[in-house]
């Protein structure tokens, strides 16, 4: 089938996705009957996830916002590897084409197309032709010239089945007795599944829904569910105006979890260079181009 642009329909994708979410609405059934230390470790193991992709394949691969030590590094890419949202690698790469070609053909989740393509829908289709010819013209040197991101590519497959399937699984089971059953439809199938709509909210909800104090001219919007959902990426007017910001987010945003990580890393050591907007220039833009709503 083809859809927009030519797209051919990828139906392994649709099928696989489908069977995904009826395991998570399943997955539901099991709250009531599972131990609580399994439902909290199902959430550390979201955030852990989250973290993958919001500390790791967004503000510090895509973005080069701060510098993170090797042994920070590691931990982000086998967070990410939890996440199984393409290897690091693959998401950087479409990142920095969504910024750059934001809202065209060349956008991989352009949200001129509506929400679900934004959200799911892009997943469904083919690459459009555009997001490749113009993801040819950048350069990602920079990311296969770190170890960690080159190893965490050559071994992604099994990295994936380690983290995003069977120690989420085998932890409850081994060490409070939680059944196999509950522990892989909690900590796997539901997290996972509730991991990837939020992080999809981001291309999607954030792109159509709430205000541009920053940059009324741009689609990204700031969009506070979303902040909560995606631990701090819903500030989304001020970091597609300020993407450099290792923040993503202005100074003194209350709600911002990735932050609070990158700032304790810095404490400890593991981080340091982390780049942001002054505020002289957060105001002069907010000034010039913002819709007045902050």
């Amino acid at each position: 089938g083809e859809a927009g642009g030519g797209q051919a329909i990828v139906w392994r994708n649709v099928l696989l996705m489908g069977l995904l979410h009826l395991g998570a609405v399943y997955a539901l059934s099991l709250v009531p009957r599972a131990q609580l230390l399994t439902l909290l470790w199902a959430y550390f193991c979201f955030l852990m996830t989250a973290l993958g992709v919001t500390a790791g394949a967004h503000r510090l691969w895509s973005h080069r916002s701060y510098k993170a030590k090797l042994p920070l590094r590691i931990f982000l890419a086998a967070a990410n590897s939890m996440a199984f949202q393409n290897d690091i690698y693959e998401w950087s790469r479409d990142h920095r084409v969504h910024h750059k070609y934001s809202e065209t053909d060349a956008d991989p989740h352009n949200a001129r197309r509506g929400f679900f393509f934004a959200h799911i829908g892009w997943l469904f289709v083919r690459k459009h032709r555009d997001v490749i010819e113009k993801g040819r013209q950048l350069d990602f040197t920079d990311l296969l010239d770190d170890p960690v991101v080159r190893f965490q590519r050559k071994y992604y497959k099994s990295s994936v089945v380690l983290m995003c399937f069977v120690i989420p699984t085998v932890v409850p089971w081994c060490l409070w007795g939680e059944s196999l059953w509950n522990a892989y439809f909690l900590a796997s199938i539901l997290r996972y599944t509730i991991s990837l709509n939020v992080t999809w909210l981001v291309n999607s909800a954030a792109h159509m829904y709430g205000t541009r104090p920053y940059d009324r001219h741009i689609n990204p919007r700031q969009n506070t569910l979303v902040t909560l959902g995606a631990i701090g990426e819903g500030f989304h007017n001020y970091h597609h105006t300020f993407p450099f910001d290792y923040s993503a987010s202005e100074l003194g945003m209350a709600f911002n979890p990735t932050t609070w990580f990158i700032d304790f890393m810095f404490w400890l050591g593991l981080v340091t260079d982390r780049k942001q907007a002054p505020k002289e220039m957060v105001q002069a833009r907010k000034e010039r181009t913002g819709d007045g709503s902050a």
